[in-house]
């Protein structure tokens, strides 16, 4: 099992037990929009590619996250084709849009903020994925085991490159995303998503 000491510790909360059994009686919905996630993650760091084509270590780092975000989301493409579960579009909840609407629009602090945010998102994946892992069958279960190393390599990777790209202290600025994260994810939502909140 990968260890996510440092993840929850970056994590200012917990996924709370409502929102792990509201993905329970949503496991349909909880798959479709897990592909979601994994092509909207391959989708923002194909688009950091196209953003920053100065930056050597982000070129490598996204290039090679995009790949396995598109590997996941064929892969649960894949379960959802075996458990006879249709694919299709989904809104989008409020969690991503809310972290990055926080974003400063200025450079370097745009790129700053933008690996954040990403490190933030993946930890928070990993967290759920090895929270709901125990409670999924046998084929579930491995699979989101699996993932785990992953998306800690992700979130380390996006806090590296934050780091390399700013040399100041960035405590605040981890500190400011890490409450509102928190916020997000320990208040009542209206739609079950993967990075819901819970439940009204």
């Amino acid at each position: 099992m990968t260890d996510l000491t440092d993840i929850n510790k970056f994590l200012r909360c917990s996924t709370p037990r409502a929102w792990v059994e509201w993905a329970l009686e949503n496991e349909s919905l909880m798959l479709i929009d897990h592909a979601n996630c994994e092509k909207k993650a391959a989708a923002s760091a194909m688009n950091l590619l196209y953003r920053y084509v100065d930056k050597a270590e982000l070129l490598k780092k996204m290039s090679q996250l995009a790949r396995e975000e598109l590997l996941h989301f064929e892969q649960v493409v894949g379960l959802l084709q075996e458990r006879g579960i249709d694919y299709h579009h989904l809104s989008s909840s409020r969690y991503a849009s809310a972290l990055r609407g926080h974003i400063r629009t200025h450079e370097p602090a745009k790129l700053v903020d933008t690996l954040i945010v990403g490190a933030f998102v993946e930890a928070r994946s990993c967290e759920r994925f090895a929270a709901l892992a125990p409670e999924l069958d046998d084929k579930l279960c491995r699979f989101y085991q699996s993932l785990l190393r992953s998306e800690a390599r992700h979130y380390a990777d996006y806090l590296t490159l934050a780091h390399l790209y700013d040399k100041s202290d960035l405590s605040e600025r981890i500190a400011f995303f890490a409450e509102l994260e928190a916020e997000l994810i320990s208040t009542p939502d209206q739609e079950f998503r993967f990075h819901s909140g819970i439940p009204t």
